[in-house]
């Protein structure tokens, strides 16, 4: 295990979850792209400002990560699940596009203020395409 992979899950191990279950969703997606084939993740954290999981797959070449689900230091702590715009899809416009917002280019960010398991769901099938899409690199 590296140390990045060690220091992310001291992190989940130290996080007291609140009502909103935060911690859940986070272990939930943290799982969920940890089970994808060629997929690599990475623990960035910055703290008392947010603490990012990144996914990468190994045929990238173009771009660092797909997907960077951050941890927002608040209170409670809240998660923003961000993509390259131009790898998902978002049918059912519920995502905030935000020019740049993404390592210097345009993303789409999700916001997940408590567990919502359709929302979950939704974001999941977001994971599915951006890591596709990055498969193809």
């Amino acid at each position: 295990m590296s140390n990045t992979i060690k220091e992310l899950e001291l992190f989940i191990e130290n996080w007291t979850d609140t009502e909103e279950e935060n911690k859940k969703a986070f272990v939930r997606f943290k799982d969920y792209l940890a089970a994808m084939p060629g997929v690599i993740l990475d623990y960035v954290p910055r703290e008392g400002v947010t603490y990012s999981l990144r996914a990468v797959h190994e045929n990238q070449k173009d771009k660092s990560l797909f997907v960077m689900v951050d941890v927002i230091e608040d209170e409670p702590r809240w998660l923003s699940v961000c993509f390259y715009g131009e790898m998902i899809s978002d049918p059912d416009d519920i995502g905030d596009f935000v020019p740049e917002g993404l390592l210097g280019e345009d993303a789409m960010c999700f916001d997940l203020e408590e567990y919502d398991e359709d929302k979950i769901s939704y974001i999941e099938a977001r994971l599915d395409e951006a890591c596709e899409s990055g498969a193809k690199e």
